[in-house]
């Protein structure tokens, strides 16, 4: 049975994860405040010359356009097609990720002084795995943590003897980690899904 002074206490870890969207979304923002910044102050440095530069490029650019029209207006329509296609698959599928509900990847702790902290879902599979493979009879364990809201749901996958008995093991398991959850780490527990799998039989395990 799992006793609180049994293990060490493990110190409390804020691990910080940029995800590839949020750090492309940076990018690109830089960019575009750099670009505008590069923009306004060569306008307000050489706002003629600017103008000019500005007409001389949207002519040349006219001009182009004018003759791939004039060479194939067949291609130029597709081109057209193309490029608009283009736009809405790439800047639709930005959007589309940027509105996207995410996984919410921390749960909110609330101490009884006032204060309050979050905490990544993975120190708390850690945490778990740690402490449950502790258990008699235990070979791997494999916890996944969702946070929902103010509480956990977790779902456990665990490998055990072949000649475990099932339901006293499962009920060890389940007291421990809502003991772990509610108790050590003062978080709500949610679901609780413990799936047990039995390891081969060899000739250690039979009696």
């Amino acid at each position: 049975m799992y006793n609180h002074g049994e293990y060490p206490p493990q110190p409390c870890e804020k691990i910080q994860e940029t995800s590839v969207l949020d750090l492309f979304n940076r990018l690109i923002a830089s960019l575009v405040w750099i670009a505008l910044l590069a923009v306004f102050c060569i306008i307000a440095l050489m706002p003629l010359q600017a103008l000019d530069s500005v007409q001389a490029a949207l002519t040349e650019i006219e001009g182009q356009l004018s003759l791939w029209r004039s060479a194939s207006n067949t291609n130029f329509i597709i081109g057209q097609i193309a490029v608009a296609v283009s736009s809405v698959l790439l800047f639709g599928t930005l959007i589309l990720l940027e509105l996207w509900p995410r996984r919410q990847r921390g749960v909110r702790i609330h101490t009884r002084e006032g204060g309050s902290a979050e905490l990544d879902t993975s120190s708390v599979a850690r945490r778990l795995a740690w402490h449950l493979d502790q258990l008699a009879e235990v070979i791997t364990v494999l916890p996944d943590v969702k946070a929902r809201g103010s509480s956990v749901d977790v779902r456990l996958e665990i490998e055990t003897a072949p000649d475990v008995d099932v339901p006293m093991k499962t009920d060890e398991v389940v007291e421990v980690a809502r003991d772990i959850i509610e108790q050590d780490m003062g978080l709500r527990l949610g679901k609780l899904d413990v799936r047990i799998r039995h390891a081969p039989f060899e000739e250690e395990w039979v009696a």
